[in-house]
């Protein structure tokens, strides 16, 4: 059972969301707040969540802070942005504070509850052009004899971590990946482990990120 929290200054639209996430039998909705701050002392209270279903523009304490006060307390879980703005400063700033993707309100409800378990699988829901816009931000720690070289070969990948980068950035799991390469699940997620100290990034995302910006700059 996937544990969401639905996040969102509007009463209605928690209530909503609430009530058509909650006809999938998979998911079953926690909790619900009216900001960032109030989700994030909801979570100190509740079971373990699985997924934050969050609002990018809120009063008191928007979206975008609301998942980095959250992603710094509870990495573990999956911040999914819900918005009727199409707004890429806002989306770009969020995915940067850990979020694992966006989603617009107009989408059919099928389309939520399936990004709802994209998420939560590992996977992530990033427009190409929102990644492409997001590479030119990232800046992952950089060796001194690197320092202008973004490529993957410049930071001592080897041909299996390689792999395990480009499979991230096709947004497949560690499950796939593991069947992909021919794995166990365990050893894939060593090998994440050590692409991030590698790199010096945070998550998934980051990794998805600089392969793309690392593709594109060769």
């Amino acid at each position: 059972m996937i544990k969401v929290v639905i996040v969102d200054d509007d009463s209605f639209i928690r209530e909503s969301l609430k009530v058509l996430v909650g006809l999938d039998a998979e998911i079953e909705v926690v909790g619900s707040a009216g900001d960032g701050q109030e989700a994030l002392a909801l979570l100190h209270e509740l079971p373990q969540a699985d997924v934050v279903l969050m609002d990018i523009r809120m009063p008191n304490c928007d979206g975008v802070e609301g998942t980095r006060r959250i992603k710094t307390s509870y990495p573990q879980i999956s911040v999914l942005m819900l918005t009727t703005f199409d707004d890429d400063e806002y989306i770009i700033e969020a995915l940067r504070n850990g979020a694992s993707g966006y989603l617009l309100k107009n989408i059919p409800p099928d389309r939520i509850i399936q990004g709802i378990k994209t998420v939560h699988e590992g996977n992530m829901l990033i427009h190409p052009d929102i990644a492409r816009k997001m590479a030119g931000f990232l800046q992952p720690a950089s060796r001194p004899e690197a320092a202008e070289q973004p490529q993957l070969d410049a930071y001592g990948l080897t041909k299996a971590e390689l792999a395990v980068v480009s499979s991230i950035a096709e947004g497949l799991t560690n499950k796939e990946i593991a069947g992909k390469l021919f794995l166990s699940e365990g050893t894939v997620k060593n090998y994440i482990t050590d692409i991030l100290s590698k790199l010096g990034l945070r998550d998934r995302t980051q990794i998805a990120i600089f392969y793309l910006k690392s593709r594109r700059e060769k």
